[in-house]
């Protein structure tokens, strides 16, 4: 499927955190755009916006077979952002998609670290798993999909690290990072949406210049805020007895982390046919980790949690 201004575009989970990125992409590449967002949603003033600058917003439930199968036929790519406790609901979503045949690219909602390739702390895995089991059932029902693993969202993970808007804190928890800016991540899976060499085939975000250690983050982060932190290092087999425990939501953010942390989005080699976005795109500008500490230093943003449970 090539570049065609006329491919309409569904987003659902518009209103969250990465999925609002890619809405604006969408609508700043001149692609009509649509959101299917819950009738209760509390994202009115985003989904205000979004109607704005000319998205068409669907309300409806995602149990509600028929209005899906309805929507399907208007629209040509679906990419699903949903939170990590709807991952199982996205079955939902393709059983409505194969209904009609119309869809041409099915993104579903990865955008992390590389389910398929790693095995991770089995707190963390159970969720990964139910992310496989999306993948699996895409594929056994011959939809045509894009996996896009974006490993970390540059300003999501390194806000957590650096805590660059509490300005008086002095020290930093290591435990141990490929990343990319979220408005990048927004932009590019916009583009392999409709790019007919990424139709059934993993894309990663693995930029060489933004694979870096915990600890090379932290010293950039010296340097650009002139000063020295304390490091409070937390042990490998203090990571693993805490996995054992009964978690919490907040439990589950901090594993998700370190996996991140521990190498897990960088420790393996890209097979043949997997694709690499910045690799792929060349031509587009990509953020730099230099670009994005200078913009926490100046304009620091608030800490966000993704939801867990």
């Amino acid at each position: 499927m090539a570049r065609n201004e006329s491919t309409k575009i569904l987003t659902f989970g518009g209103t969250g955190y990465i999925s609002s990125y890619m809405v604006k992409a969408s609508t700043n590449l001149g692609y009509p755009t649509y959101v299917y967002s819950r009738p209760t949603s509390p994202r009115i003033d985003l989904l205000n916006e979004f109607h704005s600058s000319g998205v068409t917003i669907f309300k409806g439930e995602l149990d509600e077979h028929e209005k899906l199968v309805s929507v399907f036929k208007e629209v040509d790519i679906v990419i699903s952002a949903l939170a990590c406790p709807q991952v199982l609901d996205q079955l939902k979503i393709i059983e409505a998609i194969k209904v009609d045949g119309n869809i041409k690219r099915f993104l579903p909602s990865d955008f992390g670290c590389e389910e398929d390739r790693r095995t991770v702390l089995p707190s963390f895995q159970e969720f990964l798993n139910k992310k496989k089991k999306i993948r699996r059932a895409i594929e056994a029902e011959g939809i045509p999909y894009t996996f896009v693993s974006a490993n970390c969202f540059g300003a999501y993970s390194v806000n957590y690290l650096l805590h660059p808007h509490d300005h008086k804190k002095e020290d930093l928890t290591v435990y141990g990072s490929g990343e990319a800016n979220e408005e990048d991540i927004g932009s590019y899976t916009i583009r392999v949406a409709y790019d007919p060499t990424t139709c059934n085939t993993v894309v990663i975000f693995r930029r060489s210049t933004n694979t870096l250690s915990q600890l090379e983050l932290i010293k950039l982060w010296e340097e650009k805020m002139d000063r020295k932190l304390k490091k409070i290092h937390v042990s490998e087999k203090e990571i693993v007895n805490l996995s054992k425990n009964k978690v919490n939501k907040t439990c589950l953010i901090f594993f998700f982390l370190v996996n991140l942390y521990v190498g897990v989005t960088a420790n393996f080699d890209l097979k043949n046919k997997d694709l690499e976005a910045s690799k792929l795109y060349s031509n587009l500008k990509f953020t730099t980790i230099r670009e994005l500490l200078h913009i926490f230093k100046c304009n620091p943003p608030k800490l966000v949690l993704a939801a867990f449970e």
